[in-house]
């Protein structure tokens, strides 16, 4: 008993070498429908209003403070180093009482933990100051009028 596969004289020509496609596009029909499906699920979220970002330049007045902290943490008031979160609280609260109340701009270096302006801004809320804000600079590219 023996089987004929296919004749000797056809050679290489007679086997099939195109690609089916089938299997490609039932995987992306599914992945298609998977995707059509868990977007809504993903952007569905609590209705929020958040605040707008608003990028304005500093404008420097004489009564406003300038707070910089360092990389290692240290508060400096201008450019006098404050020894402890209680002094920077007390000379804080002796300009919150000032009419107008001065605005306390906070620049924080880039490698500084969070922790360390945080404890700054808590300080200001301490003191009772109404206005807090922080110094960056604008990215590149970015022109400011």
């Amino acid at each position: 008993m023996s089987m004929n596969v296919g004749s000797s004289d056809e050679g290489e020509e007679a086997l099939n070498s195109s690609i089916n496609t089938t299997p490609l596009v039932d995987v992306m029909l599914v992945l298609l429908i998977i995707f059509l499906i868990t977007i809504p699920v993903v952007t569905q979220s609590i209705q929020l209003d958040l605040p707008k970002e608003r990028n304005l330049p500093t404008q420097t007045k004489p009564e406003n403070i300038v707070i910089a902290v360092n990389r290692d943490g240290d508060i400096h008031w201008g450019m006098q180093r404050i020894p402890d979160i209680e002094t920077l609280v007390d000379r804080l609260k002796a300009e919150a009482v000032k009419e107008p109340q001065p605005e306390v701009h906070i620049r924080g270096d880039l490698k500084v933990r969070y922790e360390a302006v945080g404890r700054v801004v808590v300080a200001c809320q301490r003191a009772g100051i109404a206005k807090v804000g922080f110094i960056t600079e604008p990215p590149a590219g970015v022109v400011t009028r």
